[in-house]
């Protein structure tokens, strides 16, 4: 490898000796691709006119309630596909294109990140397998027709807890087997070097953007950004334009589930300890005797043990701020913004909704002007089965 791939005390690459080869192949194709202008114009190219970039940043009227306090939400839910799965799955592609590969593999728990990779091998012509969970199968039935319909091969997992966690272990076994005409496209800022900071440089297009806007908007930097954190590749794509400012808090919301005090959670940063899973060194939810604990969310893009390394080391050296939102404030959130702003975030962005409501009730009881921004990393239609089973039970099907 020509970089180690850590962040501070985390990340590196701890693989089978038999990927070594696809990763150092990977790595040097991306630094080769990130000096070439003809990959960059394709890219953002197709970021324009095929995923319709920038996304607008967008003032809530009425959620705040106070003048004072402006609340802004950077909209990737408007991006092709509702997500900024996108994003990165457009320069994964171009990428694994650019390398001769012939298929692409991907993993997925919400969904979001499946149907961005089958949107992308259909448009680049590349046969498409799918891996999750089959109890997010089951969570995410539109976005499994979703990937279907586009050509994708979606591939139900029925091992350990049918998660995100167990969909990215059975991806990993076929890429070892499969490498050498085979793209795994990761989803998130984790795995084995060099994938969290590939992606992480594909989604960075999000803070470029939102920095521009609230500057044009506001004529200053935010007080805070706020994101939610599963793997974190929608955090990391806003944080990363914002690190070298300061005086900006930059604030992560994990998934509290039924309460942190319980064992039904997924806030890794949180309640985790340092380990290594899915080839990085990384924060774990780690069970007494060290083997990965599952998880719980009502958002199934959260449900995931791990975290990005990059997001460990942020926390550790004190340059972002971890929180948590249970399901119950995330469910909230969902409808006190459909019902203020008429906008329906997915489950993931309903977390960061709901602890950016409590920084505005906190600034607005102090007195304090503040200007937050919100990632909405993706919108809610994926989540509208779920949220009538849980919101309206007697209307359900």
């Amino acid at each position: 490898m020509q970089q180690s791939g850590r962040f501070g005390a985390f990340g590196g690459a701890y693989v089978p000796e038999i990927l070594v080869p696809a990763l150092e192949q990977l790595e040097r194709a991306y630094l080769e691709a990130r000096g070439d202008p003809s990959f960059a114009a394709e890219f953002d190219g197709l970021l324009t006119t095929y995923a319709g970039r920038p996304t607008p940043l967008t003032l809530c009227r009425n959620l705040t309630g106070d003048p004072r306090v402006k609340l802004y939400l950077k909209r990737e839910d408007l991006l092709h596909g509702g997500a900024h799965k996108t994003n990165q799955a457009l320069g994964q592609g171009l990428l694994a294109r650019r390398m001769g590969k012939r298929r692409l593999i991907a993993e997925t728990g919400a969904g979001q990140h499946g149907v961005a990779t089958a949107m992308i091998g259909a448009l680049l012509g590349m046969p498409t397998r799918i891996y999750m969970g089959a109890k997010d199968v089951e969570r995410q039935r539109l976005n499994v027709f979703r990937m279907r319909l586009m050509g994708a091969e979606v591939v139900p997992v029925t091992s350990g807890s049918q998660t995100l966690k167990d969909a990215l272990n059975e991806a990993l076994r076929y890429w070892t087997e499969s490498y050498e005409d085979t793209h795994y496209l990761i989803g998130t800022v984790a795995g084995p070097h060099p994938f969290p900071t590939i992606v992480r440089d594909f989604q960075w297009v999000i803070g470029r953007e939102a920095r521009a806007q609230i500057l044009q908007a506001e004529g200053r930097l935010p007080d805070a950004v706020v994101a939610c954190v599963g793997g974190g590749s929608n955090a990391m794509g806003i944080f990363s334009e914002f690190i070298p400012d300061k005086d900006v808090a930059l604030v992560g919301v994990e998934p509290a589930g039924h309460g942190l005090s319980t064992d039904k959670h997924g806030a890794t940063l949180l309640k985790g300890r340092p380990g290594v899973l899915h080839g990085s060194e990384t924060y774990i939810l780690q069970d007494e005797q060290g083997q990965v604990a599952e998880t719980h969310s009502v958002s199934a893009g959260l449900d995931y043990p791990g975290v990005g390394p990059e997001h460990a080391h942020l926390m550790t050296s004190g340059r972002a701020t971890y929180v948590a939102a249970t399901d119950d404030e995330a469910l909230d959130a969902f409808q006190r913004l459909s019902r203020s702003e008429g906008i329906i975030p997915a489950f993931e962005s309903a977390h960061a909704i709901a602890h950016a409501l409590k920084m505005v009730a906190e600034a607005a009881q102090a007195g304090r002007e503040a200007v937050l921004v919100v990632n909405l990393s993706g919108r809610g239609d994926k989540d509208m089965e779920q949220a009538q089973r849980l919101l309206d039970p007697g209307r359900s099907t």
